[in-house]
């Protein structure tokens, strides 16, 4: 069994350490884990009596076939310069952070496997889409053993590093963009009815979950159901008047800014390398 190192316990390391445990795939005697504050996973031995709890990330990345960097964006080269001497000439580098391009983390490392992979909040529940991209080094063999891993907490989606952008939009983000989106409509169904709103969430959940279903098992189009849905002269179709001509300004802002945004964060990154 592979020797999995983790480098950081913040929200996706933690969501990867369980995940793979729980699945079995990995035993806990085999993962080598470090936080920089190591006081906040020293007692993780009460539950893992076989878990490797590093007091350094050097001990967490020497003996790791895989290495997977949870830490942020401006801290990747200082973990691998920290990192670099101790590990294993062929160990797998799994970066989570899509905003530190291969070509800066070569410069460190050139030579080397390295992947990078967007997990997301709903690998907690084991419905994320990861998505996963590789350098030129990664080869099929080192590709399917960390799809395994992924699996346990969702589906993979595997896409070029130039395409992680939008991916990230579609995938990571894109939880938080929906939460927003149904909290206004939440806000505005509770000014123009009496039903609680409690109650308001759950059927607009239940709408969501139906819809996203629908659309999987019966193998339609977007444009299949609102045909369906908003038939000609209905009250559906007043809605989907409103979405077609306001919504789509305000869709292409929401692109235009994250990739804005990702594109300075890597400038930040690199001024660090």
């Amino acid at each position: 069994m592979r020797n999995i190192g983790i480098i950081g316990y913040g929200s996706m390391g933690k969501m990867i350490f369980s995940k793979i445990i729980e699945a079995k795939i990995v035993h806990e005697s085999n993962v080598f884990l470090a936080e920089r504050a190591y006081e906040a996973i020293k007692d993780l031995k009460r539950v893992y009596p076989q878990l490797n709890i590093c007091e350094n990330n050097n001990d967490a990345a020497k003996n790791a076939d895989t290495v997977f960097l949870c830490v942020k964006a401006l801290d990747i080269k200082k973990v691998l310069t920290e990192i670099l001497p101790e590990m294993k000439k062929d160990c797998h580098i799994v970066s989570l952070n899509g905003s530190v391009m291969f070509r800066q983390m070569d410069q460190i490392c050139g030579g080397r496997k390295i992947s990078k992979i967007t997990p997301n909040i709903n690998g907690e529940i084991k419905q994320a889409i990861t998505l996963v991209s590789h350098n030129a080094f990664v080869g099929d063999g080192d590709k399917d053993e960390l799809k395994k891993l992924l699996e346990t907490f969702g589906s993979v989606v595997e896409l070029p590093e130039a395409e992680t952008g939008v991916g990230m939009d579609l995938t990571s983000c894109m939880p938080g963009f929906i939460a927003a989106v149904l909290k206004l409509i939440t806000d505005e169904a509770v000014k123009h009815s009496s039903i609680p709103k409690d109650d308001i969430i759950k059927m607009l959940l239940g709408a969501v979950r139906g819809t996203a279903n629908y659309l999987l098992e019966k193998d339609v189009t977007l444009e299949e159901l609102i045909s369906r849905v908003a038939t000609k002269g209905g009250i559906t179709e007043e809605g989907t008047k409103v979405i077609n001509v306001k919504l789509p300004e305000i869709i292409s802002e929401i692109f235009a800014r994250t990739l804005e945004k990702l594109r300075v964060t890597t400038e930040n990154v690199q001024k660090e390398f």
